[in-house]
């Protein structure tokens, strides 16, 4: 009768332990996806950020362009 016990109490044991690890690869799985995703993000904003640089530099040239034509038209 306590061989039986104990095996029962095995069993739940080992039922309990299959359940958390069954857990844990579900969490692992979820975050691999999420990383996966956080990594595409980082890649499209780093590219969003160049090209807004790109563009920021391209702004600031035809600023100070138009800058040095008015100084030379108030000079002239």
């Amino acid at each position: 009768m306590d061989i039986e016990r104990v095996s029962d109490v095995a069993e739940q044991e080992l039922k309990k332990l299959e359940y958390r690890i069954s857990e844990l690869i579900q969490t692992c799985e979820r975050l691999k996806s999420e990383n996966l995703s956080l990594r595409e993000q980082q890649t499209a904003l780093s590219a969003e950020r160049t090209t807004l640089l790109q563009k920021q530099e391209l702004a600031r040239t035809r600023v100070e362009a138009i800058i040095e034509r008015l100084k030379s038209l108030e000079t002239a």
